[in-house]
């Protein structure tokens, strides 16, 4: 007898609060869920405290949920979200410690692949677009043949085995623009071998009872970890309709601009009124031109500020309505500050992490790539938008 699909298990939960059902995703998803925690934060404990907030979000929305047909997609969204808004205090500290030990290790380790990759690998499977990365998460995440893949997507196995190579292959050039150069082979067999780990044994029994009980058995920290995520959860579905281009940092305005290179000491502040048509001939002088263009709704800056491929992209969100969009997206510049930093990815592509902070606290965080064209330096992609419904 087959074992029963996820989302019929989510029905079974959803509509007649089957406990063993809800168990069974559990012990189906722990490790998947777990993994995922496990390389944002760093440490097993605030893996394992991750692990069970995500379950509890889970029998939360279970109801919305029932007929999700690639629930473990769903599952390693919810999970990035949910650490990222973990680490947004004290861990966010050590997790740079940690990255930083990382860095030494990746600059140590020669030809292997895997410990490359590792630090990247979910950023690069979320940036992927959301079919994309429902086959990759199934097909390598869970370790399903190229048929299961299909029919859970609700296409053929052919079908299913062409998403998965173009998928790999925005892999493989994500990898490359960071500095490491390798091949989809490899880099599918790196993934199928080490992306996920094995939980603690005891850790799919403590989530299901956290999650069943709804938090009520929770930790006051696991409880802060869980609001968090799910306010976080209903500003990405609240903006996840203006499609994730260029849009979504600019409603968050600055007051300050500072940038940091991770490769030096040089450090420069902005305030919104220091904003200004810098031209392109370094990243931080596009950037600056970019804001700036922002700041005045000009959508002919704000284009020009773009590779090609990425103007086409803005064209295509907002057909026939860029311009106004942008005018928009100036008159809604109205708080805070942004942090900007910018990491050397190789002689002609870098990333811009843009940190913006409220007047209310919260932070929001927003990764830009620039490749240089010639002897200029245009934004080439930003990162998508978090895409969990429900």
């Amino acid at each position: 007898m087959e074992p029963e699909d996820d989302s019929a298990l989510l029905r079974q939960f959803a509509e007649n609060h089957s406990d063993e059902a809800f168990a069974e995703l559990v012990a189906r998803h722990v490790n998947l869920v777990y993994s995922v925690a496990l390389r944002r934060a760093g440490h097993p404990q605030n893996a394992e405290e991750i692990t069970q907030a995500v379950f509890i979000i889970l029998a939360k929305k279970a109801a919305g949920l029932r007929h999700e047909r690639a629930l473990s997609s769903w599952l390693f969204q919810t999970t990035r979200l949910t650490a990222i808004n973990f680490a947004r205090s004290e861990i966010r500290r050590r997790h740079r410690e940690e990255e930083a030990q990382m860095q030494t290790m990746l600059n140590e380790s020669g030809g292997e692949v895997w410990p490359k990759i590792a630090p990247l690998l979910d950023d690069a499977v979320a940036a992927l677009r959301e079919k994309e990365r429902r086959a990759i998460v199934l097909r390598f995440y869970e370790g399903r043949s190229l048929r299961e893949v299909g029919l859970a997507l609700g296409a053929s196995e052919e079908a299913a085995k062409k998403r998965v190579g173009r998928a790999l292959e925005k892999l493989r050039q994500f990898f490359a623009k960071r500095g490491v150069d390798s091949t989809t082979t490899a880099i599918a067999e790196n993934i199928s071998a080490n992306s996920i780990l094995v939980a603690p044994a005891t850790l799919a029994k403590t989530a299901t009872t956290a999650a069943l009980a709804k938090g009520a058995t929770a930790s006051a920290s696991t409880l802060t970890v869980i609001k968090g995520a799910l306010k976080f959860m209903a500003w990405t579905k609240a903006k996840s309709g203006m499609v994730g281009v260029i849009v979504i940092v600019f409603v968050l305005t600055a007051t300050t601009v500072a940038i940091r290179h991770s490769h030096g000491s040089r450090i420069q502040t902005w305030t919104k009124n220091q904003l200004a048509d810098a031209g392109y001939t370094t990243p931080e002088a596009a950037m600056k031109t970019l804001l700036w263009g922002i700041s005045r709704g000009d959508a002919d800056t704000v284009s020009g500020s773009l590779t090609p491929a990425e103007g086409a992209n803005a064209q295509r969100a907002f057909p026939g309505q860029f311009r106004a969009v942008v005018e928009a997206w100036g008159k809604r510049m109205t708080a805070t500050n942004f942090q900007i930093v910018v990491e050397a990815g190789s002689s002609d592509n870098v990333t811009i992490d843009l940190v913006s902070s409220g007047a209310d606290g919260q932070k929001h965080e927003r990764k830009y790539w620039f490749k240089k064209i010639g002897k200029e330096w245009k934004c080439d992609q930003v990162h998508p938008s978090f895409d969990i419904s429900n």
